[in-house]
């Protein structure tokens, strides 16, 4: 039972009260629910103390009437969680040179707290990538910019099993994502140095398994970013126990409202090396 020992948040400070700087938990909306009130207002009642953001997911809020959004982030608000726009920021840059000041400026009236700007879909240069994240912050607003990051399959170790001492040759190994990576850093870093307050990182090529963990393309981003201003997206449970228990409780993840208590525990307990989820993936049905 030792490894399932509570830590004191209080002797180290690990985890401190919201609005956090670091341990943020921003959980994902149950989008294809979201339209029941009840349901985020029993999150928000039972877990709320452990949700730092609210994440409307694949532009679910454009399809939801003005008053519902507003009382949704209203509720969210209610609870001291911030509220994030998701993934529409590039629908809105079709309108023309001035669409994008005017979502801003939408998004502001609404509550928003946070406008995300996926790089990817927006397929933008860097200079007017910058100049959205300014747009953002003198609208009052934080800017919160989304990075992927790919590499060719090649490069994620390959295992099964072998005979005891057998030799494998060792697989050519692509140096693109190095490159990638790299690319990735520096925009991320402009992106800080204009104003954005906090980087997300979907790397689901390199976490979706916890198992081929690319630890050394992680500690690279975290080593040159900051562990304060990164956010992973944790795709699945085993994959949030390992940014955890590798950098502690005070790494920031974004996660599906349903993890939402396995997550907590996670950055609460000391872990053992046999740790299975505290409440098992069947607790949430909603």
């Amino acid at each position: 039972m030792a490894a399932y020992r509570w830590k004191s948040f209080e002797e180290n400070e690990d985890r401190p009260v919201k609005p956090r700087r670091f341990g943020v938990t921003e959980m994902r909306s149950p989008h294809y629910n979201l339209f029941s009130h009840n349901l985020l207002q029993d999150i928000f009642e039972s877990m709320g103390e452990y949700v730092d953001g609210l994440k409307f997911s694949g532009g679910s809020h454009s399809l939801m009437p003005k008053a519902t959004i507003k009382q949704v982030i209203d509720m969210a608000h209610q609870h001291n969680v911030y509220v994030s726009t998701g993934d529409w920021a590039e629908h809105m840059i079709r309108k023309g040179p001035s669409g994008f000041k005017e979502y801003v400026e939408a998004c502001k009236q609404t509550g928003f707290d946070t406008i995300e700007l996926n790089v990817s879909s927006l397929g933008i240069p860097e200079e007017t990538l910058l100049r959205f994240v300014r747009l953002v912050k003198s609208g009052g607003l934080k800017a919160k910019p989304h990075f992927e990051v790919k590499f060719n399959e090649s490069d994620i170790p390959k295992g099964g099993d072998r005979a005891y001492g057998a030799y494998i040759p060792p697989a050519p190994r692509s140096f693109e994502f190095v490159e990638d990576v790299d690319l990735l850093i520096r925009r991320a870093e402009r992106c800080l140095e204009a104003g954005a307050d906090m980087i997300m990182i979907d790397a689901d090529d390199v976490s979706k398994h916890a198992d081929n963990m690319r630890a050394d393309i992680i500690a690279k981003i975290i080593g040159r970013l900051g562990l304060e201003k990164t956010m992973f997206e944790a795709s699945n449970q085993r994959t949030s126990e390992w940014f955890i228990k590798q950098y502690g409780p005070k790494v920031n993840l974004f996660i599906d409202h349903s993890h939402v208590v396995d997550v907590e525990c996670l950055r609460g307990r000391n872990l053992g090396v046999n740790h299975a989820s505290v409440l098992g993936s069947s607790y949430f049905l909603f």
